[in-house]
């Protein structure tokens, strides 16, 4: 079962998949950690993310897209992944949906976290305090948020017309929203 993690940030996208990929064994990959590996590993693609990074410039999707793809063709993703932050574009939605078809196989779910403004921006202000994040800010946070609203919020649409998404509401305890999230798979 192949399960894309929408929502924006502090909508408990990484918590639920921690959750889900324990109960299913399914790998769950994010991107900024796939990015981390290859260039901590100096892979190719990861030198070539690297020298974005180091100009300050954003990765562009077809290295991202090559480093999903990486994954995506392994034997340990033969039985299905969990894609949490990816995509973040329907341009890298189609190009997930193209890997995915050489291998027989396409998106089961993708899953959409719903909470209200109010409470991201206290989940995160809250992480940044735990955390000593100094990049979540209400001023960062604005812009982040305004960024999935433009980039991310497309992709609602694309899976809605395909029939996988499902909506959860991501407010309430951890343990509520998980359950949410099995029903929604059907586990």
């Amino acid at each position: 079962m192949h399960i894309i993690l929408l929502g924006p940030p502090g909508s408990g996208k990484g918590t639920q998949g921690d959750i889900i990929s324990k109960s299913t064994g399914k790998p769950r990959i994010s991107t900024g950690d796939l990015l981390r590996d290859a260039v901590k590993n100096s892979t190719p693609l990861g030198l070539e993310a690297r020298s974005f990074m180091d100009a300050g410039a954003l990765v562009p999707d077809e290295v991202i897209v090559g480093l999903i793809e990486e994954v995506l063709t392994s034997d340990e993703a033969a039985t299905g992944v969990l894609m949490d932050g990816f995509p973040r574009t329907v341009g890298q939605a189609q190009a997930v949906d193209r890997v995915l078809e050489n291998r027989s196989g396409e998106i089961q779910a993708a899953l959409c976290f719903d909470v209200p403004v109010d409470e991201l921006t206290k989940r995160l202000l809250e992480r940044a305090v735990e955390q000593r994040r100094s990049d979540d800010n209400e001023e960062s946070i604005r812009r982040r948020l305004a960024v999935y609203i433009e980039q991310t919020e497309p992709l609602i649409s694309y899976y809605q017309k395909r029939d996988v998404l499902r909506r959860i509401d991501g407010v309430g305890s951890v343990e509520t929203i998980a359950q949410r999230v099995r029903r929604a798979l059907g586990l």
